[in-house]
């Protein structure tokens, strides 16, 4: 599948900057060195929409990108800033939790969240905190492994499969490879489902 058009909008610093509303929006999340950037242009279909960089942690800001899926469906992706060993000091990382639960917790345009792993580092802590409290919030977890093709296909799915078990959701990952090109339509599908479908209820804040 490939976009009728891609454009940015706008980065925030805080939540006061975060822009109004307007279509469904589908954040991604990930370790500092994932290729989160490089998965939104694949699905973007636009080299140039979201920085990359060979230097993890440079997304230090939320940023927002509008693209018209179809003819009738546009949406938000929002790019987080990557987890995990970013190269920014503690202050900076703790600088933005209250922006990110900000953005996670209580924006209703928020559907889904595309949970990128490298299918090579597999689950760690971070992921393990972050699924059940995504969950809580009446957010959808797509996860994704990416750098897929670094592995043999027979190496894949097996993976696949032990990740699912770990994050303890029903859905089994995507693999992903911007390289490759593989998992573009899958992940497509996997959004425009999830924008299409009502947004489960919201547990306990303090979950």
């Amino acid at each position: 599948m490939r976009p009728r058009a891609a454009r940015f909008v706008v980065s925030a610093a805080r939540p006061e900057d975060f822009p109004p509303a307007a279509h469904p929006e589908v954040a991604f999340a990930g370790r500092s060195n994932v290729g989160k950037s490089s998965l939104i242009n694949a699905l973007a279909g636009h080299d140039g929409l979201a920085r990359t960089s060979r230097t993890p942690g440079r997304t230090r800001l939320v940023n927002w990108f509008r693209v018209d899926a179809t003819a009738a469906v546009t949406l938000d992706f929002v790019d987080l800033p990557g987890y995990g060993y970013a190269a920014v000091d503690h202050d900076t990382r703790t600088g933005w939790r209250p922006l990110i639960e900000a953005l996670l917790g209580e924006r209703d345009a928020l559907r889904a969240v595309a949970l990128l792993i490298d299918i090579r580092r597999g689950v760690e802590n971070e992921e393990l905190d972050f699924v059940p409290w995504l969950l809580a919030r009446g957010l959808t977890v797509i996860p994704v492994l990416t750098k897929a093709d670094k592995l043999g296909k027979a190496q894949r799915q097996p993976i696949a499969m032990k990740i699912k078990r770990e994050l303890g959701i029903g859905t089994t990952p995507i693999l992903f490879s911007t390289e490759a090109g593989l998992g573009i339509d899958e992940l497509w599908r996997a959004i425009l489902k999830t924008i299409a479908a009502p947004r489960p209820p919201r547990l306990a804040q303090d979950a």
